[in-house]
């Protein structure tokens, strides 16, 4: 069933009706060509409540597509924890790929992060441009993936910037290559609740140098391992939010 992000304003207040416009309305009737009695489902931007409307098709007019409510279900599909994934800014293109995937996994927040070992370089006129692409990526990742929330990609940080952004979150990790023992990743792992805001940072292609490492461990960010091998910055976000997600929807 396909699934869309609506505003407040297109819902009555009874979620009885609802209307879907723009670009939407668009991919309904021109590209996935439904029709009355169809059903699909909408999320309500900013309602973290992971609440998911179903409705079925009324009416498709000239300029938008009238739904009537079939149920509400409560119970959603994001995870009990926020995850906010600190990304060290990576070459090319990887970067869209990373808030793809990490939307796909439960991410609640994406925060793109200049660290000493970045080859990447954004003026905040590119910044914003970048921004704004990583954002529809993470809207259409949200969609595909029946997400109640479409998660926000920050403009890029300084790591000192990202470090003072997490000092409050209650889980902070940082897999490093020189880290040992899986057991004691595990541990922390298994020891997160459910409602904890969760922080991981990830670093580019290069690492974390040294001094990155060693202010983490001044402001309460763990080093973990994720095992024997060196794993692509790609994969590494991969690798720990799948963990999280396991654990949090055991």
């Amino acid at each position: 069933m396909y699934h869309f992000f609506v505003e407040n304003s297109q819902v009555t207040p009874d979620y009885k009706k609802v209307e879907i416009t723009g670009e939407d309305y668009n991919h309904i009737s021109n590209v996935l060509r439904m029709k009355p009695g169809e059903q699909f489902s909408v999320s309500i931007r900013d309602d973290e409540s992971g609440r998911e409307i179903f409705y079925e098709i009324e009416e498709i007019t000239k300029s938008s597509v009238i739904g009537n409510l079939c149920f509400i279900e409560e119970v959603g599909n994001e995870l009990p924890s926020k995850i906010y994934l600190f990304q060290g800014l990576p070459k090319v293109d990887k970067m869209e790929l990373i808030i793809q995937k990490a939307v796909e996994l439960g991410a609640f927040e994406i925060i793109p992060m200049s660290t000493k070992r970045c080859v990447v370089k954004l003026d905040e006129k590119k910044a914003e441009s970048k921004v704004k692409r990583w954002q529809a990526i993470a809207e259409a990742a949200a969609k595909q993936s029946k997400r109640a929330v479409i998660p926000s990609v920050s403009m890029p940080m300084t790591m000192k910037q990202a470090v003072e952004f997490a000092k409050n979150m209650d889980v902070k990790i940082i897999p490093y290559e020189n880290e040992k023992g899986i057991a004691e990743t595990k541990r922390i792992i298994e020891n997160i609740k459910p409602g904890q805001d969760i922080a991981v940072f990830i670093g580019p292609e290069g690492g974390f140098s040294e001094q990155e490492i060693e202010l983490c461990r001044e402001n309460s960010i763990e080093p973990i391992t994720l095992g024997k091998r060196i794993l692509r910055t790609e994969t590494a976000g991969f690798t720990i939010i799948s963990w999280l997600m396991y654990h949090l929807e055991s």
